[in-house]
């Protein structure tokens, strides 16, 4: 099972563009946001939920990762009609030791469930020093990085780590048993933004090896692994297969790595338990999460932002290096004065369930 449906990660973007250019429509991060607003509401879904989805989905757009930016709002608001993932969930936050919150999404979206950890965060670990906030029953978390790094703007230094549906094999193996399972780090800077570090542990989107399937060519022998587990060159042999995960055996075991840190910790589905994100039907995916914040003043008296601040000043003073993440900052910005393009035919589809809740 592919961990982010049938095209991989980026897929739902990349899906636009493998049969026919698809004109793409102008418009304001305020009106896709109302707009998301009114198709989830009209699935089955509480405004205060829909709000908190919307908010990390035009934030994903504007950061230009439209594969987890409006596109999916077609698959959530099916998911919420059908009821595999319960729009009007309220999370349960569980204070289960003095640097632990447990938060139960109850089937819910991830947006509202780990919103309501982060938040209880603050006051926390400025005491402890460390706090953790374990997310379990929850829903597709989107961009990693979304959730950290108003934390790092504060001060703090964050981990954290998400499991999702099955699509990368154990080394060796020719099954999928491990998502994409992205990690993210989010530290906080004296005079600049956060460095937001977010990735995931696939070699590549598996929209890429669709592309290369629909115009006949071949593949770098590095992207995926047939059916009998094999590295292939062959597009159509790679998308029956596996995915292949960076770095090779290192890649698979971290992969293992951040699948026992956010679903075996958490009490939550390993990745080939957890259902589809992007299929109506089915269980619900049921993954988990975990962040882990770091109070900097509790571990050194030499200011953390002061020491990541000397470091990327290490970093670009070679020519033709770049800090990762950077690039979304001039995305963002753009996006708040000009707004961002999307699909047409994914506007018309959003409008049609924003007037009948159902898809158009």
């Amino acid at each position: 099972m592919d961990p982010y449906g049938p095209l991989g990660q980026e897929g739902i973007h990349e899906r636009e563009s493998l049969s026919r250019p698809r004109p793409m429509i102008q418009i304001s991060l305020d009106e896709l946001h109302d707009l998301i607003v009114q198709t989830l509401v009209r699935s089955r879904t509480s405004p205060l939920n829909a709000q908190a989805v919307a908010r990390a989905l035009c934030a994903a757009e504007a950061d230009g990762h439209p594969a987890h930016g409006a596109s999916r709002a077609p698959f959530y608001a099916d998911q919420a009609r059908s009821g595999k993932v319960d729009g009007m969930a309220t999370p349960f936050v569980d204070r289960s030791a003095p640097g632990v919150l447990r938060v139960d999404a109850r089937n819910g979206f991830a947006y509202p469930a780990v919103a309501a950890g982060i938040e209880r965060v603050h006051d926390l670990v400025a005491a402890a020093g460390v706090v953790a906030v374990s997310v379990t029953n929850s829903h597709h978390l989107g961009m990693v990085g979304y959730h950290i790094e108003p934390l790092a703007e504060r001060g703090f230094l964050t981990l954290a780590f998400s499991n999702s549906p099955a699509g990368i094999a154990p080394w060796g193996g020719n099954a999928a048993v491990f998502g994409t399972n992205p990690i993210a780090l989010a530290a906080p800077r004296e005079h600049d933004p956060p460095l937001v570090i977010d990735l995931s542990m696939a070699q590549v989107a598996r929209g890429k090896i669709m592309m290369a399937a629909s115009r006949g060519e071949s593949i770098p022998g590095d992207w995926a692994l047939d059916t009998d587990g094999k590295p292939t060159t062959d597009a159509a042999a790679a998308l029956a297969g596996t995915m292949m995960p960076m770095g090779g055996r290192k890649g698979a075991v971290l992969a293992l790595l951040v699948e026992l840190l956010a679903a075996g910790l958490t009490g939550s589905r390993f990745g080939y338990e957890a259902g589809s994100f992007f299929t109506a039907d089915g269980p619900p995916p049921g993954i988990g999460h975990l962040f882990v914040v770091f109070n900097p003043q509790a571990f050194s008296s030499v200011p953390l932002a002061a020491r990541v601040d000397q470091l990327a000043a290490a970093i670009l003073a070679q020519p033709g290096t770049r800090l990762p993440g950077n690039g979304r900052l001039a995305k963002r910005a753009r996006a708040k004065r000009e707004g961002v393009q999307v699909a047409e035919t994914l506007l018309d589809d959003l409008r049609g369930r924003a007037a009948t809740g159902g898809a158009s």
